[in-house]
C-alpha cells in the first residue's frame, strides 16, 4: 500500500517534528560516540547501520519513539463472551484508559494504583463429587512491582475457614511475574510506602463507619426499645472469619449470555446446594457468610449465600432488589429476595426454591369481618433490607412481614443508613470492599452424555435391585423415550411458573400402554448427579418403590434421565421410573 504525496510528506513532518522534540538526533550523537569508545576495537574506524540500530535498541531509544507515536485504530464495542476464571484476574477500576491505549501496557505507577488483590480458593472434592472449603487468601501481589527483573516468589500460610479460621491448613509457595514485563520497575520502598497509606486508609474509613453504625443503632433503638430483638444485621462474617458490612456481600452481577430472564437466574440459584455452615457443638447457627467465589467454586451454600447472589443477578438485570434478612416458621433466621416494581408491586423470592410470592399487606384497621390476604410465603417476620447501595432497618410499629409495608422511601417505616458512608466502605474501588465479582463461568458438563450415563447406571442398579429379589428386568426403550417431554416440562414450569406440554405427554402414554394394562411413573428433581445416591434417596419414595419392584404379567420398565445444565456447571436433574403391566383382576 503507497501512501498519496502530500501524506507522506505530512507524515514526514509530523516524525520530524516529534525526533526535534524528543532531543533524539542529541540522543543518538551521545550513543554513537559511547559506542565507538566502548564497543568498537581500536582498529575498526567505522560503525555500521545495524550497530548504531542495536545500540538505540539496547538503551531504549525506539522504544521511547514509538510509544509517543499514538496509532488509533477504529474498532466496534462487542460484547464479550463470559470466560471461565482465570487464576489471577486484575481488573483497573481507578483509570479510564483510550481507545487508542488498548495496545498499551499499563505502566508500573498505574499498576500500583490497582488495589484489587489475587482472591484464591482452595476446594477439596471427594470420590463422589461432594465439595468442601478448605481455604479462602486474599493475596497482595503489588510486590512484584518493586522486584527486580518483575519475578518474585512468596510463601503464604493457608487458613482454614469458619471455625477453624485461625487453624493452619498448609503452606503455598507462589511465583509471581509480570508478564509481559514493565519497562520501569518500582523501587520496593514507593511499593511498602504506597501499601502502608492504604492499610491507614482502610483502617480509617472502617473506623468512621463503625462510629457511624453505632449511633445509627442508637437511634433506632430510640426508636421502640422492641428493636433490639429485631434481625437488623449490619456485619456479617466470612469464610475467614472478618466482619464485613452485608452491603458488601452484594453487587450487580451481569451473567452476559450464560442466563436470558431473572426468572432463569432465579432457577440458576436455586439449583446451586444448600448447606449450613457447620457447627462444632449446640448452640444454634454458626455465622458465615461466604464470598461470591468461594460460594461458586464449592457450588453450595447456606440461604445468605443463595440471596446475595440473586440479589446481585436482578440488579445486573436493571431491577430493584434487595436482600430481605428475617426469620421463618419457628424464627429460624431466614434470608431471600424482594423487587420492587415500577407500579409498587412486591414480589419476594425464594432463592432455595425458586419460588415468586406477590406481598399484599393486612390492613390492622379494617373490620374483622373484612376479608384479609392469606399469606402464601414463608416468611415471619422482617427486620431490614439491604443492597449494594442501601441498607433500611424495619422501625414499623410490628415486624411481622405480612403486616409490613414496604415503600422503603417512608422513613417513618424503614430508617436508611447514610448511602455515602456505605459508598465509602462498599462501593467499587473503595479499598474496604471486596475484589470484583467473578463473572460466571459457562457450565463444563455434557447435558447429552451426562443424561445418558446417568441413567444406565439407574438402569444397572434397577436390575440388580430386582434381580435379588428374584425378580427379572425387561426394559422398553420406546417406553423410556416417551418420558422425555415430562422432564422437559417439569423444569420448564420450574424456571418460568407455566406448566406447558402434559397434553402432548399423557397423549402418547395413552397411546403406547395397551387396554388392559395399567402404567405408573414417578418423577424426581435432584441437583446432583451421583446415580447411586439418587437411587438409594428414590427407594425411601413408597411409591417408586413399588415401580422399582413391580411385580405382574408383562411387566415392561422405563427410565429417563434429563440433566438441565447452568453456569458454574450447576445442574438440574430430573429422573422419572415408569412401569406398564397387565392388570389381573
Amino acid at each position: 500500500m503507497s501512501l498519496p504525496a502530500e501524506k507522506a510528506s505530512e507524515l514526514k513532518q509530523l516524525i520530524h517534528q516529534q525526533l526535534n522534540k524528543m532531543d533524539v538526533h542529541g540522543r543518538i550523537r551521545e550513543i554513537l560516540a559511547e559506542t565507538i569508545r566502548e564497543e568498537l576495537a581500536p582498529d575498526q574506524q567505522q560503525l555500521s547501520t545495524e550497530d548504531l540500530i542495536k545500540a538505540l535498541k539496547r538503551r531504549g531509544i525506539i522504544d521511547d519513539v514509538m510509544k509517543e507515536l499514538n496509532f488509533i485504530t477504529d474498532s466496534v464495542d462487542q460484547e464479550c463472551p463470559t470466560s471461565p476464571k482465570q487464576h489471577a484476574c486484575f481488573t483497573d477500576r481507578q483509570s479510564t484508559l483510550k481507545k487508542s491505549d488498548g495496545t498499551r501496557m499499563a505502566d508500573s505507577t498505574t499498576m500500583l494504583s490497582i488495589s484489587d488483590p489475587v482472591h484464591m480458593v482452595l476446594i477439596k472434592t471427594d470420590i463422589f463429587g461432594e465439595t468442601t472449603l478448605i481455604a479462602s487468601y486474599f493475596l497482595e501481589w503489588r510486590s512484584v512491582l518493586g522486584s527486580e527483573n518483575g519475578v518474585t516468589n512468596l510463601t503464604v500460610e493457608l487458613m482454614g475457614v469458619g471455625t477453624e479460621s485461625k487453624v493452619s491448613v498448609g503452606i503455598l509457595s507462589i511465583k509471581l511475574e509480570m508478564y509481559p514485563p514493565l519497562n520501569q520497575m518500582l523501587s520496593q520502598e514507593v511499593v511498602n510506602t504506597q501499601l502502608a497509606l492504604e492499610r491507614q486508609k482502610t483502617a480509617e474509613r472502617e473506623r468512621l463507619f463503625l462510629v457511624y453504625a453505632k449511633q445509627w443503632w442508637r437511634e433506632y433503638l430510640q426508636i421502640r426499645p422492641s428493636h433490639n430483638s429485631r434481625l437488623v444485621k449490619i456485619f456479617a462474617q466470612d469464610e475467614n472469619g472478618i466482619n464485613r458490612p452485608v452491603c458488601s456481600y452484594v453487587r450487580p452481577l451481569r451473567a452476559g449470555r450464560l442466563l436470558d430472564t431473572p426468572r432463569q437466574a432465579a432457577r440458576f440459584v436455586n439449583v446451586l446446594g444448600y448447606e449450613r455452615a457447620p457447627v462444632i457443638g449446640g448452640g444454634g447457627k454458626q455465622e458465615q457468610w461466604c464470598t461470591l467465589l468461594a460460594f461458586l467454586c464449592r457450588n453450595k451454600g447456606d440461604c445468605e449465600d443463595h440471596a446475595n447472589l440473586l440479589c446481585s443477578l436482578l440488579l445486573g438485570y436493571g431491577l430493584e432488589a434487595f436482600v430481605c434478612v428475617g426469620t421463618k416458621a419457628k424464627g429460624v433466621p431466614h434470608a431471600w429476595v424482594l423487587t420492587c416494581g415500577t407500579d409498587g408491586t412486591i414480589t419476594f423470592w425464594e432463592s432455595l426454591t425458586g419460588h415468586r410470592y406477590i406481598h399484599k399487606c393486612i390492613n390492622p384497621d379494617e373490620s374483622p369481618l373484612a376479608e384479609q390476604p392469606k399469606p402464601l410465603y414463608p416468611y415471619r417476620t422482617i427486620g431490614c433490607v439491604f443492597n449494594h447501595q442501601m441498607f433500611l432497618g424495619n422501625c414499623q410499629p410490628s415486624d411481622l412481614v405480612e403486616m409490613c409495608m414496604f415503600d422503603l422511601n417512608d422513613e417513618s417505616k424503614w430508617k436508611p443508613m447514610s448511602e455515602e458512608a456505605i459508598k465509602s466502605v462498599c462501593a467499587p474501588g473503595a479499598t474496604t470492599s471486596l475484589p470484583p465479582f467473578p463473572p460466571l463461568c459457562a457450565s463444563m458438563v455434557d447435558a447429552s452424555i451426562t443424561s445418558n450415563e446417568m441413567e444406565m447406571q439407574l438402569r444397572l442398579l434397577v436390575s440388580e435391585h430386582r434381580k435379588d429379589l428374584g425378580l427379572t428386568t425387561v426394559w422398553e426403550d420406546q417406553l423410556s423415550y416417551l418420558l422425555s417431554p415430562a422432564l422437559a416440562s417439569y423444569e420448564f414450569e420450574r424456571t418460568t411458573s407455566i406448566s406447558a406440554g402434559n397434553e402432548e405427554f399423557q397423549d402418547a402414554i395413552r397411546r403406547a400402554v395397551p387396554d388392559g394394562h395399567t402404567f405408573k411413573g414417578f418423577p424426581i428433581h435432584f441437583v446432583y448427579r451421583n446415580a447411586r445416591r439418587a437411587f438409594a434417596t428414590c427407594l425411601r419414595s413408597p411409591f417408586c418403590e413399588e415401580i422399582i419392584c413391580c411385580r405382574g404379567d408383562q411387566v415392561r420398565l422405563a427410565v429417563r434421565v434429563r440433566v438441565f445444565t447452568y453456569p458454574e456447571s450447576a445442574c438440574a436433574v430430573w429422573i422419572m421410573f415408569a412401569c406398564k403391566y397387565r392388570s389381573v383382576l
